[in-house]
């Protein structure tokens, strides 16, 4: 009688292993099996991390075996299972792969089918086209979509992260866990003592030291060293937390009515302020989208403050972006001068403190959550509803979704809600940061989302006229290696652009993405559909690119750049000044946030910016879900430039005194594989090398 070994590997994370009872059926073109006990005698079957061989006989010939069902059976309590895979040897010595990397969880049963890549038009077979509707009907039952408010990208229809699917939830939810990480935090950070002083003011700059004793970073330290400088003011605009606002001015703003004359004294180059403009040296950075937008009210004890204010910049003749006008309001007049380097000294201080706390509620508010973590979600809700695991695309980008759906589901459960933690330190709480998604949505375009269309639509694309906008330069090569990798893969599957027309299941996980997730704004310009292999490279390179590389480069660094306070208040608790002459320091202290409210801020930008125990690298698809090589041998061609087209940048960091640029230079390269999802680090230089498609010897040997 025919027989078959089965090799069966159990994952290796908490609690993957199981006590049930296991059977198994093979079904074939010529027949199927009766189930199959998988047990050894004296022997625990099935533990975490194990590999485990199976010798099944059958009656008859079963012919080519097209899918696998595993079913699972209580033993004493529901115990849950996590399986990565299962391999076949069939009795003519040939290797099967059926890929799963999913929980079984109750009573239940997985029907797994060859893992080859797939796409529709390939499956000829019936069972094999009824399999592959039929999982797409489960996961749109699965995974919901529902507006959590209104305005925002639609999202995963979960109240809480246990009401997720289970192959979506974290391994454990006390990893991210945010009440659990603040407490973590403040801990680590030795700030618990100052909480008992929630209300009360610091004394003066100094006095913020004394939260910032556990500090053994170097960029942090620089930042409190020379954070009143303009020259650092300038760099954070290019290379700091929030590199994405910064555009070149081409016309002066009527709501901003400054003169030649004013900054004078700024201008390097013997031009008028309009000849200046003309010659691409004038940029801006305009906060119009916090104008309107409510500050917090949660706390009846401390009146918060908002300002949505318009900097103007200067390149000077070192090619150093510099700050040469600041209006703290949108509309001028008597009571919202112009601050200038050139008013007192704590004047133009308490100005540039204000855009800089402006800067930080559109960066926590728009450029992390909605630009990064929602959009995200909205590509990994559609995929899970569209693609089949089969389907090459699914597999090629489940990886770099891993775990965005939970994490943004445990932010609505405890940091953005309703009285959540986001309201305990930020001025935008209390819901002006929900009114500041939903104006950002307005701006919110598929162009915006393409690295190199959203640095050449602000004007920032020249590396001539720009040296040290280090965020583009690196940004770019590794846009530019993750197209490079997305196009070889696109061309394995996709022979011409009618392939990619004909591919339903593609087209419907675009149009969901436009439907559901940008709510059918053809404002957004996000594609309908795809017409060719090109849109779809770039496409596919908007996911990845989102999900790893931005949200990387507007994460990591937060602790970088805002442990500081002074350099990044979450809140000011008094309204901007109206006139000049009259801010004092201490002023300026009391105007900062109190004690209670930094510790707060302090130990939300240490969580969010410490790296989970399991990082993953660009690259590396440690649930290899591709089993033929093709896609493997693309990613290891597809390499990230190293550290000699880098280097000089670094040492001009180091050797001239600025702040390393540790956020994008490293940081950068921390490419993520979820956006927040499983912490992924790509070290300057590293190649992207994927695992993903490789030839494997599990079961080929002894």
């Amino acid at each position: 009688m025919p027989s078959y070994t089965v090799t069966v590997a159990t994952g290796s994370q908490w609690f993957a292993g199981t006590d049930d009872y296991i059977y198994l059926s093979l079904v074939g073109s010529a027949g199927c099996s009766e189930k199959h006990l998988l047990d050894k005698p004296f022997y625990n079957d099935f533990e975490r991390g194990a590999v485990d061989s199976y010798d099944v006989t059958v009656d008859e010939e079963l012919g080519d075996i097209h899918l696998v069902k595993i079913e699972k059976r209580k033993y004493w309590l529901h115990d849950d299972w996590y399986l990565k895979y299962i391999t076949l040897k069939t009795p003519s010595g040939d290797y099967v792969e059926f890929p799963c990397y999913r929980w079984i969880t109750g009573e239940g049963e997985i029907v797994l089918r060859d893992g080859r890549a797939k796409l529709a038009r390939d499956d000829q077979i019936h069972i094999l086209k009824q399999h592959r509707r039929k999982e797409l009907e489960t996961r749109q039952k699965q995974y919901r979509w529902t507006e959590w408010n209104p305005g925002f990208p639609l999202s995963i229809d979960a109240k809480c992260h246990k009401d997720l699917p289970r192959d979506i939830q974290f391994d454990s939810e006390k990893g991210v866990d945010f009440v659990l990480n603040y407490s973590k935090a403040m801990e680590n950070l030795f700030i618990n003592r100052f909480m008992h002083m929630f209300q009360s003011s610091w004394n003066d700059f100094a006095d913020f030291e004394k939260i910032f004793v556990k500090i053994s970073n170097t960029i942090s330290e620089r930042v409190m060293n020379h954070w009143q400088e303009d020259l650092m003011f300038g760099y954070q605009f290019l290379n700091g937390c929030n590199p994405v606002l910064i555009r070149r001015c081409t016309k002066l703003p009527e709501k901003l009515p400054v003169t030649t004359e004013m900054v004078e004294c700024s201008l390097e180059r013997q031009l008028t302020l309009e000849e200046e403009v003309e010659q691409g040296n004038i940029f801006i950075v305009d906060f119009e989208l916090l104008d309107g937008i409510d500050a917090n009210k949660t706390d009846p004890c401390t009146l918060q403050f908002l300002a949505a204010p318009i900097c103007l910049l200067y390149k000077n003749r070192a090619n150093k972006i510099v700050p040469i006008a600041i209006q703290l309001n949108q509309v001028p007049g008597e009571e919202n001068p112009i601050f200038l380097p050139s008013d007192a000294k704590y004047d133009w201080l308490l100005a540039k403190i204000w855009v800089r706390s402006s800067d930080f509620h559109v960066h926590q508010t728009i450029t992390h959550l909605l630009c990064t973590h929602l959009v995200s979600e909205v590509f990994g809700i559609a995929m899970y509803r569209q693609l089949p695991a089969v389907h090459p695309i699914f597999k090629l980008l489940v990886a770099h979704v891993r775990f965005t759906i939970a994490i943004n589901t445990k932010a609505r459960e405890q940091l953005i809600c309703e009285y959540g933690l986001f309201d305990k330190a930020n001025a935008t709480g209390g819901g002006g940061h929900v009114q500041m998604v939903q104006k950002a949505m307005r701006d919110l375009t598929y162009p915006s989302l393409c690295f190199p269309e959203a640095i050449k639509a602000r004007g920032m694309d020249s590396t001539e006229d720009i040296p040290y906008y280090f965020y583009r330069d690196d940004g770019l090569l590794v846009w530019e290696a993750i197209k490079t990798f997305t196009a070889d893969v696109v061309n394995i599957y996709y022979e011409s652009d009618q392939v990619v027309v004909e591919d339903q299941e593609l087209q419907d996980f675009v149009k969901d993405v436009y439907v559901y997730g940008m709510r059918g704004k053809k404002a957004s310009g996000f594609p309908k559909s795809l017409k060719s292999r090109e849109q779809l490279c770039e496409y596919l390179t908007v996911v990845i690119f989102t999900a790893s590389a931005q949200h990387a480069a507007v994460n990591f660094g937060q602790y970088d750049w805002c442990s500081w306070i002074p350099n990044a208040p979450p809140t000011m608790r008094a309204p901007p000044p109206t006139a000049k002459g009259i801010v004092t320091i201490e002023q300026i202290v009391d105007t900062l946030p109190d004690r209670g409210r930094s510790c707060w801020h302090l130990g939300a930008v240490w969580a969010l910016s410490q790296f989970q125990e399991n990082e993953l690298y660009l690259g590396m698809y440690p649930e290899e879900h591709f089993i033929e090589k093709p896609p493997g041998s693309s990613l290891l061609r597809t390499q990230i430039p190293g550290n000699s087209a880098l280097r000089p940048q670094a040492d001009w960091l180091q050797t001239k005194g600025c702040p390393r640029l540790g956020h994008v230079l490293a940081k950068l390269w921390c490419i993520f594989l979820f956006a927040p999802q499983s912490l992924v680090n790509l070290i300057l230089g590293a190649k992207c090398v994927n695992t993903a498609g490789t030839p494997r010897t599990r079961g080929r040997t002894g």
